[in-house]
């Protein structure tokens, strides 16, 4: 085909000005490359020159990092412009397991985001008087089997505040904190997550007013083998526990993994958990499930150590508002069981409990009073599915369980003044802090 001189010209500079316009993109892809490791170094740079009572503040604006970010010194404030603002991605990501790794006291973060980590999004390890505030962590592709852990992961801390975040996509816990004393959670939102909040071999925490919503799980409070502190004295009030009926999505052989979709609270092995004035509802497995290590997915003798306490004791559940639930179980036998005990178009009641008991503590063929599972919700139903018994005297006997127990004193943290303790509660605490 014979091209006309015009044409010709005019596909030269159709082709030059291509040319031109590749060039400059080229260009601002390379500016914007030496721009991200520019602010990536700058950032290194403050975080390990940092001293005590630095305050680093990060602008607004996206930045791309591609390796983990960590701080070890005491009294230092990080600070961006807003959860939607300042936005610190990790999506190309090659060093490191974190986003950003802490191993400091007397340490703040607030009003920024992390999003898409290889690892977990933002980790504090071993220091005290913890404050989380305001912070997005985020799995920007959805829930996925390949995000991060953890989002928000404070572990082996005292004194920790979470407030305020949002939790978004992580492949175990949204919200986690383990292994730490005295914890207020509150104010937050979880969703997508396997588990949405979970407090774990935790000594005193208080988790109230957050939302949890589209995990597989909404809170869960565990107690597991094997690691330095057993936990125990956790309240969970004030909460939304909805609708967390999403597909599990953990790690196989993780044992978050084994936590039935359709869970609303999750009570596993802790003792002294008061859950109460809570709206719970339309979580498809139950709105609170009581369980022993034993009828947990993830339960062996041979990785369990000879004093780990298997049983949830103590445990107060009242004033909540109940709102559907448990009408399409995420287990085969427990479909099964509320089919036959409660028809097609029935539902397992509000309170699922495996019904495992520490014989050994008997007296006189009962618990003690301060070790039982005690409801005093209106018109919410149980079922013990008799784990011990073999399933084989499945009970929805509620009378057993009208009860009440001591209550628990109010968890506070010296550095925060948005509640302070009553004359009763601080009695409470001193009571506790003696035995």
């Amino acid at each position: 085909m014979k091209t006309s001189a015009k044409f010709g010209a005019l596909l030269l500079a159709a082709l030059a000005t291509a040319c031109s316009q590749k060039e400059e993109a080229g260009t601002a892809n390379t500016a914007a490359a030496d721009d991200a490791a520019q602010f990536q170094k700058q950032l290194l740079k403050q975080l390990i020159q940092a001293q005590p009572g630095d305050v680093i503040e990060i602008p607004e604006g996206r930045y791309a990092l591609n390796r983990s970010l960590s701080l070890n010194v005491d009294g230092v404030t990080i600070r961006g412009a807003g959860m939607d603002k300042t936005i610190l991605s990790f999506k190309d990501q090659i060093q490191g397991a974190e986003g950003l790794l802490v191993n400091a006291s007397n340490f703040t973060i607030e009003d920024l985001a992390i999003e898409d980590t290889i690892g977990d999004a933002l980790k504090v390890n071993e220091g005290k008087n913890i404050v989380i505030r305001d912070i997005r962590v985020e799995w920007t592709n959805g829930p996925s089997t390949e995000n991060g852990a953890y989002g928000i992961y404070p572990v082996q801390t005292e004194n920790t505040l979470v407030e305020g975040t949002v939790a978004i996509g992580a492949s175990d816990a949204g919200i986690y904190v383990g292994q730490s004393r005295n914890v207020i959670v509150r104010n937050n939102r979880a969703e997508f997550n396997v588990a949405g909040i979970e407090i774990e071999n935790t000594i005193g925490a208080d988790v109230y007013d957050n939302v949890a919503t589209n995990n597989t799980g909404g809170i869960l409070v565990f107690n597991m083998p094997n690691l330095p502190q057993p936990g125990h004295s956790t309240r969970v009030y004030n909460n939304k526990i909805f609708k967390n009926n999403y597909e599990n999505f953990g790690h196989e052989g993780t044992p978050v993994a084994a936590i039935p979709a359709g869970s609303g609270v999750v009570i596993n092995s802790n003792d002294f958990v008061e859950i109460f004035s809570n709206e719970i509802s339309d979580n498809d497995t139950a709105n609170v499930i009581v369980s022993s290590y034993y009828a947990a997915g993830y339960y062996s003798d041979k990785s369990t150590q000879e004093d780990f306490d298997p049983y949830p004791e103590g445990i107060y559940i009242y004033d909540n508002t109940f709102t559907g639930g448990g009408e399409s179980p995420d287990d085969l036998q427990l479909k099964a069981l509320k089919v036959a005990k409660f028809g097609l178009t029935g539902s397992l009641p509000d309170v699922l409990w495996d019904g495992a008991i520490d014989k050994n503590k008997l007296v006189d063929g009962k618990l003690p009073e301060n070790l039982k599972l005690c409801i005093d919700n209106g018109e919410a139903g149980i079922i013990n599915v008799d784990l011990q018994g073999g399933f084989k005297n499945i009970s929805t006997d509620i009378a057993a369980h009208s009860c009440s127990l001591k209550k628990l004193p109010q968890v506070v943290l010296d550095f925060d003044k948005e509640k302070e303790p009553s004359q009763d509660e601080q009695h409470a605490a001193n009571e506790v802090a003696d035995a």
